[in-house]
């Protein structure tokens, strides 16, 4: 890792541990990137396993007498969480874009859909309840409840800083587990304030943690064996090698990999609405998330030909710019190695054969150095081409033609991965022969980017997923517990001795 000057002496992201910031026992750091300028404005701690090992000890400590706490205690914790999260709303939003590089007003939507999951949490009395049945046998119960794992950890990717780790560590937390959070290194800072803020909710220290870092601290925490579980979001490659390496090591593991969405244009589809979801679904925070519309499937030449037309009028005219400029409607990418991956899938399409019909590459922002890129567009995608079957994570939108709609089921159902799909379309017979038929783990109509909300649980199938758990909602409560089923007898001496042989009890 390289770092910043010497001459420019540059503040520290460190860890949390233990319900304070705590140094690196190395000097190993890197830079963190404010994209707009293009150039670092902090170091960030890159944790050895001796930082991972400390933080798994504070967790292990904290977490039995927060596990006894009762559910409606856990719950006021969160609730006060909330209240703080919502008063600090645009501070967060500000450290997520300029760290991120997305719009203000792009990092607000972040933070108020991480809001959702904690006020989901903050019901856990309710979602902990368990099951009861009374006279099983003659004087015999049974009961069902849900206990924690204990010490589980989210490792997170640089697109949501915030939202993802909400995903997460609120459920985490209200079924009684301590958690520790290993964000992306690229954007650490909103990591630190939401420790901070938990701490000034209630929590007590230990029960939430922060390790700074990169491949060495994920595979400390797989490797640990004090962690139970871990969830994850980010590539489907890493993804596989978490699932592989956490079950390897006895843990349970929600791994939720990479996405190539599409959004399917029926002809008669209302087209400028398309269009303008289209927009913000795959230009929206400069296309770095996983459920970017990055396919659009028409339906049909004739309406192929007139939804490229108005998309590329609007795709020209789209402003990028610094992302704290209300005016701005996609800001840099987060850096410049990320810009140069996603031109390189601009240059490969041109190579293939699609046709490039917004150059976003020719884009400028006159006295910035930031990673900016335009919006690109490309017609006349096939589905053997790369730009098509791997995931871009930049603003490329690429249109693939079919002539009609179970060639658009199909065209989806073939590739391999399946996170997010969408249909546009007046006709109902038409949304819900698609809704059936179609093999994706969350489906839109009328919807650009169908993320479920709280109460529901967010995940794919295929290669977007990897485990048995959706996150977040009442997957989220499962996938954080473990259900343990108690049976009991109390003998009265009226009913005499009982009868357990097998294979029948009396």
């Amino acid at each position: 890792m390289s770092a910043a000057p010497e001459s420019i002496a540059l503040p520290v992201i460190s860890h949390w541990i233990g319900g304070r910031r705590t140094p690196n026992v190395t000097e190993r750091r890197a830079p963190v990137y404010n994209p707009a300028l293009g150039q670092p404005h902090a170091l960030v701690d890159l944790a050895s396993s001796d930082d991972v090992g400390a933080a798994v000890r504070a967790a292990v400590r904290a977490q039995p007498l927060w596990a006894r706490t009762n559910p409606a205690q856990r719950a006021r914790v969160l609730f006060t969480f909330r209240g703080l999260l919502q008063q600090h709303g645009d501070e967060l939003a500000r450290l997520i874009s300029q760290e991120h590089g997305k719009t203000v007003d792009d990092a607000r939507g972040e933070v108020a859909r991480g809001l959702e999951v904690v006020e989901f949490a903050c019901g856990i009395p309710q979602l902990l309840k368990g099951e009861y049945s009374e006279s099983v046998a003659t004087g015999i119960d049974t009961c069902s409840v849900r206990q924690p794992l204990g010490v589980v950890a989210g490792i997170t990717p640089f697109n949501f800083p915030v939202m993802v780790p909400l995903w997460m560590s609120p459920v985490a937390l209200a079924c009684g587990n301590s958690f520790i959070l290993k964000p992306s290194e690229r954007d650490p800072s909103a990591s630190l304030r939401l420790a901070e803020l938990l701490q000034q909710a209630g929590l007590p220290d230990g029960v939430f943690n922060v390790v700074q870092g990169d491949k060495v601290a994920v595979d400390a925490l797989l490797e640990h064996p004090d962690v139970a579980g871990v969830s994850f979001v980010g590539s489907t490659a890493v993804a596989r090698h978490i699932q592989q390496l956490g079950t390897a090591s006895g843990k349970r593991v929600q791994a939720l990999g990479g996405a190539k969405n599409h959004m399917v244009i029926l002809p008669d589809a209302d087209l400028d609405d398309a269009v303008q979801a289209l927009l913000g679904a795959a230009y929206g925070s400069a296309g770095e998330r996983c459920m970017a519309i990055s396919v659009a499937v028409a339906v049909g030449d004739a309406g192929a030909d007139a939804l490229v037309a108005r998309l590329r009028a609007r795709v020209v005219n789209l402003r990028i710019g610094p992302p704290d400029d209300p005016k701005t409607d996609m800001g840099p990418l987060v850096t410049a190695a990320h810009r140069e991956r996603v031109l390189g899938y601009v240059e490969l399409g041109v190579r293939e054969g699609a046709e490039l019909v917004v150059d976003g590459r020719k884009s400028s922002v006159a006295g910035q150095k930031g990673f900016y890129l335009g919006g690109c567009l490309f017609d006349r995608v096939t589905p053997q081409m790369r730009i098509y079957q791997e995931e871009i994570f930049g603003p490329v939108l690429i249109v693939v033609r079919v002539p009609d709609l179970e060639a658009a089921i199909r065209l989806i159902n073939a590739h391999p991965y399946a996170n997010g799909t969408a249909v546009f379309t007046r006709s109902g017979q038409a949304a819900r022969s698609f809704a059936a038929a179609v093999e994706v783990g969350m489906v839109g109509v009328n919807v650009p980017i169908p993320v479920p909300v709280a109460y529901h649980s967010f995940g794919g199938w295929r290669g977007s997923l990897f485990g048995d758990h959706h996150m977040y909602g009442p997957e989220g409560v499962r996938f954080y517990t473990r259900l343990k089923c108690v049976t009991s007898r109390w003998p009265d001496a009226r009913q005499g001795s009982a009868d357990f042989s097998m294979p029948v009890s009396k």
